[in-house]
């Protein structure tokens, strides 16, 4: 295909006036058969990220990839962390299912909950053999399910057609220092991404990737300040005071999950040509990651010794540390993703699109004790003592999309109608067992202290048509009516639950307006439900310190979303302009009362959330060799109803930050240099539904932040790169909930590309 040709192709494709595409000269390129599509003619505003754009970043996980992306916030704590949950403008950072991120069409997000322990399955995925990731904001599309609400992320690998490798090496060094722990935390990558076509028609490629790092302390173990005075307890030195999110007085007895993560990903994907209009492609990925999260205590007896648990005294007030406040915990994780995927063109009128996914646990165990050890809890190399030890190993989800698209008419452009069906089965499972050694799974008892389980199924049948009304006129209507099932749910100690079986419809309208001056104008609208998952209806159990509280008679959150959006092609660039609006019934949230420790997931009335969004990206800009894109979202949230607590009506909705910005910039100096400088803000949000927590600059709050990211690179040839970058350079002190997030962070890599 000419480059003017395929300039104006994908200017058509992305919305862009074809006067911009005219002007462009695009580099050479291999077009080859189209992936399958997710979402088709998805009427929602969008962004991409490109693997050149990766290799200006500092990248170690995949999801760094998306740090500069508009109004998208990924909960990593540390490098390696495997609670990255996706945060958007319409979704907080607790709202894991919310959001859908897929692979080559293969589902990696973890919809068996909806809070901080079920992320996307990142792993799965090795930056190296990235090509690029879109993402998609809003539930606007007929193919996609309710959890699109917050944004859909496409990530999409290279299909090699010739022989390639590539191989990275990583180093990293963060000096933490904060309350009473000052210390450096480390950690080193290895990753190799291998492709090749055989014969024209077979092509394949092999991932592995290993990474060991060690993170800064994640959370405290904290108490109260008593408002009496006391002489009881062991006198104790090396208590911090603080001051909690909602203002009260506190003390810290140490720091708590320190975690040494070691994790391994290997994957292979075959695809095969069967001609040139019909491509199958198998994938089999396999992770595994072990871990421990160590402690360390403030404390100290007059002898000097540590104290670990137990009655003690702080500046005469008596506090009881538990057993489990500074307990370490051991896990073990094995992952794997079977996947199979079919796209072919039947005709000039017709083509379908088959994908399914099997994504199974056959490992997976955690391990924490619950008496004193000798030496302490929290000293690396303890051992001994009772515990408990959770066994999750039959939990994952089954998925199956069929799509068919069909372009009637003689010259196949005014229509193109997309209509299929959808298939989840999502499986949980926990039991928890009482051991005699809790490093020892051979010393559990015969039966579970603890046990829930309970699956749920979707069949959705869903029709899209966007219908060309004139050359500058698009109208996109859709459908999606969806048959949800909850069934087997079992937890100990609680009568039988019943099954349930609902169906529910989801209509969708969009229209598109390629206005004068190379204006693109869309408004899109969309009905969509969120499903409670599985967890939400049935996993009751105690989770370390914190009691999760299940409800099986949740109701699925109904959502409104409306986008108002304005796209301008400049030279070199192009500008967005959204407006947007989502009013949700039945919010669900989980709140974690911090005084009795009890997290309880609820309906709630209506929430709405409106804002504005500015996104803009220019290839040199102001001069040659300088690209730029940056963004800045206003959001104003507020919880319009809640028949249960009438208090809250009024209040932020939680996580939603009012502002966010980014700006990322890199240079090519010459042949062989190039730099970059990334900035990110977020402001004002609340953690708490009644927003009580006014104190944004301790550990449990949420806080304001600016951090400034930079990035140095150097060619030594064709072949060989390697760069030295600072995140957070600035230093910034902020937390995420209880969670304080990286300091400076200094990070080397040197990668070969052929």
């Amino acid at each position: 295909m000419k480059r003017k040709t395929l300039a104006l192709a994908l200017a058509s494709t992305l919305g862009h006036p074809a006067a911009w595409a005219e002007e462009q000269t695009l580099p050479e390129m291999i077009v080859s058969q189209p992936r399958p599509a997710v979402a088709t003619n998805n009427p929602s505003p969008s962004a991409e990220v490109s693997q050149d754009q990766m290799r200006e970043m500092n990248v170690i996980n995949v999801e760094d990839s998306l740090k500069y992306t508009p109004s998208i916030f990924i909960r990593k704590r540390y490098v390696g962390d495997r609670n990255g949950i996706v945060a958007s403008r319409t979704a907080g950072s607790l709202q894991s299912a919310w959001s859908l991120v897929y692979a080559d069409g293969l589902l990696l997000s973890n919809l068996l909950g909806n809070s901080y322990n079920f992320p996307p399955r990142w792993n799965i995925v090795g930056s190296e053999e990235i090509e690029n990731i879109e993402v998609l904001y809003g539930p606007f599309s007929a193919l996609l399910p309710g959890n699109s609400a917050g944004a859909t992320i496409l990530i999409n690998t290279r299909k090699p057609q010739q022989f390639e490798a590539h191989a990275r090496v990583q180093g990293w060094s963060q000096d933490y220092k904060h309350y009473a722990t000052d210390d450096t935390y480390r950690g080193h990558q290895e990753q190799l991404a291998l492709g090749a076509r055989v014969n024209g028609s077979l092509s394949w490629s092999f991932l592995f990737n290993h990474l060991d790092t060690h993170s800064q302390p994640i959370n405290f173990a904290t108490a109260a300040v008593p408002a009496a005075n006391s002489g009881a307890g062991t006198p104790v030195t090396g208590g911090v005071p603080y001051t909690n999110p909602t203002n009260v007085p506190s003390m810290m007895f140490g720091a708590t999950s320190l975690d040494h993560s070691v994790q391994d990903t290997m994957k292979i994907r075959l695809a095969y040509d069967f001609t040139p209009d019909t491509r199958a492609a198998l994938t089999y990925a396999y992770w595994q990651n072990d871990s421990f999260s160590d402690t360390r205590t403030y404390l100290r007896n007059a002898a000097g010794q540590p104290i670990w648990s137990g009655s003690v005294n702080i500046d005469n007030k008596n506090y009881t540390v538990s057993t489990s406040a500074l307990a370490p915990s051991d896990s073990n994780t094995q992952n794997q993703l079977l996947g199979l995927s079919l796209d072919s063109r039947l005709s000039p009128d017709w083509s379908i699109e088959l994908s399914a996914s099997d994504y199974s646990t056959p490992r997976d165990i955690t391990r924490t004790p619950t008496t004193a050890v000798a030496g302490g809890l929290g000293q690396p190399g303890s051992a001994g003592g009772a515990g408990t030890i959770t066994f999750g190993d039959e939990s994952g989800w089954k998925t199956l999309d069929a799509r068919a698209i069909w372009k009637p008419g003689q010259d196949r452009k005014n229509h193109t109608v997309t209509f299929g069906y959808h298939y989840d089965h999502y499986t949980y499972s926990s039991a928890k067992y009482a051991a005699s050694s809790w490093t020892d799974d051979s010393s559990i008892g015969a039966s579970p202290v603890s046990a829930t389980m309970g699956d749920t199924r979707t069949d959705a049948v869903f029709a899209q048509d966007a219908w060309k009304l004139d050359p500058r006129l698009t109208l996109t209507l859709g459908w999606r009516t969806e048959r949800w099932q909850a069934f087997n749910g079992f937890i100990s100690g609680y009568a039988p639950i019943a099954s349930r079986d609902d169906t529910y419809h989801s209509p969708k309208a969009s229209l598109a307006w390629r206005a004068a001056g190379d204006w693109l104008i869309r408004g899109s609208v969309a009905r969509a439900y969120r499903m409670p998952t599985v967890t939400e209806l049935f996993q009751t159990e105690k989770i370390g310190v914190v009691t999760q509280i299940s409800d099986p008679n949740l109701n699925p959150e109904k959502i409104l979303a409306t986008d108002l959006t304005a796209e301008h092609a400049l030279e070199g660039g192009n500008l967005r302009l959204s407006l947007f609006d989502q009013r949700t019934d039945n919010f669900l949230t989980s709140q974690l009362n911090l005084t009795t420790n009890v997290n309880r997931v609820q309906n709630i009335g209506r929430t709405r959330i409106t804002g504005a969004e500015a996104a803009y990206e220019a290839v040199d800009f102001l001069m040659p060799g300088l690209d730029l894109n940056g963004s800045l979202t206003y959001t104003d949230s507020e919880i319009l109803s809640d028949p249960g607590n009438p208090a809250l009506v009024g209040r932020k909705v939680p996580r939603i930050p009012d502002w966010r910005a980014s700006v990322f910039a890199s240079y090519r100096f010459d042949e062989r240099w190039t730099g970059s400088l990334g900035l990110l803000y977020s402001g004002l949000q609340f953690g708490n539904l009644d927003n009580s927590d006014t104190n944004h600059n301790d550990t449990g709050s949420l806080s304001k932040y600016t951090t400034v990211d930079v990035k140095l690179g150097y060619r030594f040839s064709k072949l060989i790169r390697a760069s030295f970058g600072i995140d957070n350079l600035s230093n910034e002190d902020y937390f995420i909930g209880p969670h304080p997030f990286p300091k400076r962070t200094y990070q080397a890599e040197l990668r070969m590309d052929y």
